[in-house]
């Protein structure tokens, strides 16, 4: 399955977000700005998520993508700005108690646990979860129906996994946390085509079952197919946000991200 064109069943899902476009939203950051030392690199980002939607954020090496994720997961302090998240003001949250809310990272890179083995890792994602342990054997059983390969070597050690194995080990785990919104970074980095194409078959399917997502991609083309809306990211400001369909059909757009 390929992703290089919409496919009539998101249109629906576009009506939705529409309708319900009025609420709260779940995520809003506004005027967000961040640093490294002197280096200002997000300046000013305002966006919102509603829920159940899927939004694409989209940029070159260097915009900001990445920081961003950091920052919204609490891993990075912002300078200025504010986050807010169902409804409360998250700005200056530890990390621990933005997962505890319901924010998972999949992290660029996937930085699965290389010694632990597939099942592990999937339990690591489940650890403020584990009080509930029928909940937690139902959930990997769903990680596993979702990517059987992973059921097949769950006793395999992660890091002896293929890189698109291990992309699917990272939202596997991410799942486990329990996630009212899922932050995906750079899913389908050093992945081979058809690899791209099974992550974004996955994270459609995940959509459709409810699941909030904030998808960070340079594969604009990819992660605008599948999402409902959209926003450009160049040097750590947001410079156009639209519905995902019309940024694929901006010809700025095309140009500058989708090479024709």
């Amino acid at each position: 399955m390929r992703f290089d064109d919409k496919r009539p069943a998101l249109d629906s899902r576009q009506q939705a977000v529409k309708e319900k476009s009025t609420d709260a939203p779940l995520l809003e950051v506004s005027h967000l700005h961040g640093r490294y030392g002197q280096v200002q690199v997000i300046n000013g980002i305002s966006l919102s998520v509603h829920t159940g939607e899927l939004v694409a954020l989209v940029g070159g090496n260097g915009a900001g993508k990445t920081t961003l994720l950091h920052t919204l997961s609490g891993l990075h302090p912002p300078s200025a700005g504010t986050i807010r998240f169902a409804g409360n003001d998250i700005t200056h949250w530890p990390a621990h108690r933005i997962v505890t809310a319901g924010i998972c990272q999949v992290p660029e890179g996937r930085q699965v646990f290389a010694p632990l083995s597939v099942e592990d890792n999937l339990r690591l994602g489940a650890y403020r979860q584990h009080h509930d342990a029928n909940w937690v054997r139902k959930e990997m059983e769903r990680v596993y129906h979702l990517f059987p390969i992973l059921q097949e070597r769950c006793q395999q050690l992660a890091g002896t996994l293929s890189g698109g194995q291990q992309q699917m080990l990272a939202i596997g785990r991410a799942l486990l946390g329990r996630p009212r919104l899922l932050l995906l970074d750079e899913p389908s980095m050093g992945l081979a085509p058809l690899l791209v194409d099974e992550i974004f078959r996955v994270i459609v399917e995940l959509n459709a079952e409810g699941v909030t997502i904030l998808l960070v991609e340079q594969n604009a083309r990819a992660a605008l197919a599948i999402a409902g809306r959209g926003y450009i990211l160049e040097t750590g400001r947001i410079v156009k946000t639209a519905p995902a369909a019309d940024l694929l059909a901006d010809d700025d757009v095309r140009r500058a991200y989708l090479g024709y």
